[in-house]
């Protein structure tokens, strides 16, 4: 007796994995919905792992099909042996064939560590998916910028690596100079939350693009070189074809003397920051490192982040009282306001 697709996807929904997994060789009806569950997200947590699964999906395109989220994260188990390095050699190999066949993906992750060379974001080139979501480890080369260039749909992007490439090379007789194609203006159009740990990356990415959110860290140890980021940082804001919601900045030195020196460049000076919170009738979370209490003269900001010594404590605003909010995640809090 075939059931409907919902009464399908009902009984699906409603058992464990290993049950989905037996539901596939009942009948055709219910292969169909428990396929699509199985298969719509994969987390790959190692090398055997993940060439074993990715080679099934390069090999059966009806399940490549149903792929929307994956995520890559080259952690060893702890019973590892050798064998794992030895198909290490096959490991990039296995996720390109298998990212070639899975159209339908959306979201992607890949997590690069213990060992695994990141240079390999020739994986990508011929995928033919648009991505919503991509968290990427992979070094920033002429093959990533050539992925981020077709996509048109993605609004939510992390980067590890970043650097200027250029074709500034002196020329030889023996070595030609190589040339690059740059990320274009029109690249990423619906970009709105961006992730980088170089403020270079930040300047390359977020001027004409409707950036709302953007978590971003100073890289320069000395004050003079946190300037200059700085400058660079917030001149590119306020290219951003969006009004900016969140932006946090991290630094290897807080300090209270330059998180107001961030601001007075914000604001022009310490006593418009106040003046500007008036003006920001949508302002909702304000992060500051201070050794003493602000008072913020706007009725919207509800939610204070003080940072002591690398240490963040949230304080929200409710009927006029105050409270330390233990229940927040200051790591993604930027992504949420």
């Amino acid at each position: 007796m075939e059931l409907s697709l919902e009464a399908y996807r009902n009984i699906v929904n409603n058992v464990d994995r290993a049950d989905i997994a037996t539901l596939c060789r009942v009948s055709k009806g219910f292969r169909h919905a428990a396929e699509r569950a199985l298969y719509n997200t994969l987390y790959l947590r190692n090398i055997s792992q993940t060439i074993l699964i990715c080679d099934t999906l390069a090999t059966t395109s009806r399940l490549s099909s149903l792929e929307s989220e994956s995520g890559s994260d080259e952690e060893e188990e702890e019973d590892s042996n050798d064998s794992d390095s030895l198909e290490a050699d096959d490991y990039w190999q296995a996720i390109a064939r298998a990212l070639t066949h899975t159209y339908n993906l959306r979201h992607l992750n890949i997590h690069v560590s213990n060992g695994i060379s990141p240079a390999a974001a020739w994986i990508l080139n011929n995928a033919t998916f648009q991505l919503k979501t991509f968290h990427c480890d992979l070094d920033w080369d002429q093959n990533l910028i050539t992925f981020l260039n077709k996509q048109t749909e993605l609004h939510d992007l992390y980067i590890l690596d970043y650097n200027e490439l250029n074709d500034a090379t002196t020329p030889t007789v023996d070595i030609p100079i190589p040339t690059f194609t740059p990320l274009l203006p029109k690249a990423l159009p619906k970009l709105s939350t961006l992730e980088c740990t170089f403020t270079e990356a930040a300047c390359a990415l977020v001027s004409g693009r409707p950036i709302t959110r953007l978590k971003t860290c100073f890289s320069r140890p000395d004050p003079e070189g946190r300037r200059v980021e700085m400058r660079s940082l917030l001149s590119k804001v306020r290219q951003s074809s969006q009004p900016l919601h969140a932006l946090d900045i991290a630094d290897s030195d807080y300090t209270e003397e330059f998180s107001m020196e961030l601001l007075s460049a914000i604001v022009a000076s310490k006593l418009q920051f106040y003046g500007l919170l008036m003006r920001l009738p949508r302002i909702q979370c304000v992060e500051v490192e201070v050794s003493e209490w602000l008072r913020l003269y706007s009725p919207t900001v509800n939610r204070v982040v003080f940072v002591h010594e690398f240490d963040r404590t949230v304080v929200t605003s409710f009927d006029g009282m105050c409270r330390i909010d233990n229940d927040v995640s200051t790591d993604i809090l930027w992504r949420e306001t």
